[in-house]
């Protein structure tokens, strides 16, 4: 059962027949179906689900009103047939109904306690401080065989150029295309075997092993090394709200179950 998708399967059935209709004015009910009135909040609930990035308009106005005039119908006959009692459609509706609450909650509590200016500076100071690994700017070649690298790093030995042989041989599709050239990353950005390796290495150096490593083998060459590069706090003061945010989130979920009996 796909109650989830029901309004938008409706709406797009009947969508000629919704830009036939007028919007009904924001005091009035969106309509009366079988002397049942619709009251104009559950137009602005099911816009901003139905909306998706479209403007305000009268044609979105009357599509919101047919998914609902449709919904109260179907559903009522649902009721009426007592598909209701259904326990799975019991269920899934108390299930929906706790989610709701639970959402709801959730963000009255992130609105009554705001992150401050403190808290976004201490975390970002806390980033900043943890932020002292080096960067590397290296080059990789990934081959599936320790003979393959082999080669490749006898034929570095005889003035191959790193950057074609990577664009000819590499399995790394993304930076074979670059001559083997990744992005500026500290060492947690690569998988163990590869990250040591890239650590050994001086700047220019290329390893004169081939590394295993999970995907195969690398002939990794280290080309630069830089400092952390911190973006200022203003770059990235929307980010540590949500962070922030959501410990927040966890803190409340923390304290309802500290008070609650679970067996």
């Amino acid at each position: 059962m796909r109650i989830a998708l029901l309004p938008t399967l409706i709406l797009l059935a009947l969508a000629p027949l919704a830009q036939a209709q007028a919007p009904a004015t924001p005091s009035a009910p969106m309509a009366v179906v079988n002397g049942k009135a619709i009251p104009p909040i559950y137009a602005d609930i099911v816009k901003r689900e139905m909306a998706q990035g479209q403007p305000d308009s009268p044609e979105l106005d009357a599509r919101v009103r047919e998914s609902l005039v449709n919904l109260e119908l179907l559903s009522r006959a649902a009721v009426d047939k007592g598909l209701d009692k259904d326990a799975r459609v019991a269920a899934s509706l108390d299930i929906r109904r706790m989610d709701t609450l639970a959402k709801v909650y959730l963000e009255d509590y992130v609105k009554a306690n705001p992150v401050t200016d403190a808290e976004i500076q201490a975390a970002y100071d806390q980033a900043k401080a943890g932020a002292t690994e080096p960067e590397y700017r290296a080059r990789h070649i990934l081959v599936k065989t320790e003979a393959e690298a082999k080669k490749i790093i006898a034929d570095l030995g005889k003035k191959a150029k790193f950057e074609d042989l990577a664009k000819k041989q590499s399995l790394d599709t993304g930076s074979a295309k670059n001559g083997g050239a990744l992005d500026w990353s500290d060492r947690r950005a690569f998988v163990p075997e590869f990250s040591d390796a890239l650590a050994t290495l001086k700047k220019g150096e290329t390893t004169k092993t081939p590394v295993k490593s999970q995907f195969g083998y690398h002939v990794i060459r280290l080309d630069d090394t830089r400092k952390p590069q911190i973006p200022p706090l203003d770059a990235v003061r929307g980010e540590i709200v949500k962070q922030v945010q959501q410990t927040r989130v966890r803190d409340a979920i923390l304290k309802a179950r500290a008070s609650a009996k679970i067996e």
